[in-house]
């Protein structure tokens, strides 16, 4: 080791690319999101429906374009829309030099289709598009959930050239789904003339969620059996979602892809953050170092990493049975892991479909208070 070294270092040296789950007006207004780019190791950044209803809420960034937005006389779903893709775009300016210098690969910012049509597949692509030519910047993805009706969209977007980032996996049969939608997608998109070299794609695995969901079950089981499986299913899981990813990566499907330019579309791990304060709290990071992969984190997590992450050992490779045998003794102890992904599924668009309709309120108000000042104002 080094000794200039430091956990923030030996991650990346390690080949993890760091990105931040986060976006915000304040952060581009104040230049927050330029420092953790320069000296922080971020090359890139990841939104979702919750973050941006949590970014709104917050303060007075957003009230200068309410305040136009009110008098132009936009919908709410017009206001939303651009509000987002506005944040988006500054984002991907910010990150623009980290794409430039690693040929595409890393500074790319995510934006996510609407949530209310994660159950209809020409809904999303009809949104993708739109939110792509309107951000109307190479280092965006596009993010479209997992879901069984989103699978045929993540084919469709990329045939088309899109970048895309697929978010909401939890199991591995979903995962390995996603992954023919991959392929399929690059070769439609080879197959309509498109260069494949500048379409990325990234494969959002989520990670804590999993220990979020399935320690409660240990505990009520009671069991030492169980009691020995705490905290230990998520990176099991997402453990034996890289060896998929290897798996795929080998074949000759996507060697064929990969001659005629293709990059591979590289795990990410989500939901990285701990929501357990007796696991360390960058548990979801050390334990998941691996070349090749994203880890995209919340600030605390980053601030964390920063301060005392691990020594960038590799802890994925070689750990295959590991994680099977840890699947298996889950399963032992009454546990059904696909019933508990499914469940998580199900709630994750739930969820962002919650946090969408809280964005739709707070804009809302937002526009009817802008409205009112500026004929106060008249």
């Amino acid at each position: 080791m080094a000794p200039s070294s430091t956990p923030l270092t030996r991650l990346v040296d390690a080949g993890v690319s760091i990105w931040l789950d986060d976006l915000s007006r304040e952060r581009l207004r104040t230049g927050n999101l330029v420092e953790l780019v320069e000296s922080s190791g971020v090359v890139g950044v990841t939104t979702n429906p919750t973050i941006f209803a949590n970014a709104v809420s917050k303060g007075d960034a957003y009230d200068a374009q309410l305040r136009e937005l009110a008098v132009a006389g936009a919908s709410l779903d017009d206001a939303v829309f651009r509000i987002t893709t506005d944040d988006v775009r500054a984002g991907a300016d910010v990150l623009r030099p980290v794409y430039d210098r690693t040929d595409g690969v890393d500074g790319r910012v995510s934006i996510e289709v609407d949530p209310r049509l994660a159950k209809d597949t020409d809904g999303t692509v009809a949104s993708a598009k739109a939110l792509w030519s309107t951000v109307d910047r190479p280092n965006v993805f596009i993010k479209i959930p997992a879901t069984l009706e989103g699978l045929p969209a993540i084919t469709a977007v990329l045939a088309e050239g899109i970048s895309v980032n697929v978010t909401l996996i939890f199991s591995l049969d979903r995962y390995r789904a996603v992954l023919d939608a991959f392929l399929s997608g690059l070769e439609r998109a080879k197959a309509n003339g498109h260069d494949l070299a500048p379409i990325a794609s990234v494969a959002s695995f989520f990670v804590s969620r999993v220990d979020t969901a399935i320690d409660p079950l240990l505990d009520e089981i009671g069991t030492p059996e169980a009691a020995e499986l705490r905290g230990k299913a998520a990176i099991a899981n997402a453990r034996l979602a890289y060896g998929v990813y290897e798996e795929v990566v080998a074949s000759d499907r996507w060697q064929a892809l990969a001659a005629a330019g293709a990059h591979p579309q590289r795990p990410l791990w989500a939901s990285t953050g701990v929501k357990d304060k007796a696991y360390p709290d960058t548990l979801y990071v050390d334990e998941l170092v691996v070349a090749g992969v994203v880890n995209t984190m919340p600030e605390a997590t980053l601030r964390a990493v920063i301060d005392h992450g691990g020594d960038g050992s590799d802890t994925v490779t070689g750990r295959l049975d590991e994680s099977a045998a840890t699947i298996a003794r889950l399963g032992a102890v009454g546990i059904d892991i696909d019933d508990v992904t499914q469940q998580l599924e199900d709630e994750g668009v739930e969820k962002f479909t919650t946090s969408w309709g809280q964005l739709l309120d707070t804009v809302s108000e937002g526009l009817r208070s802008a409205g009112a000042s500026t004929e106060e104002a008249r």
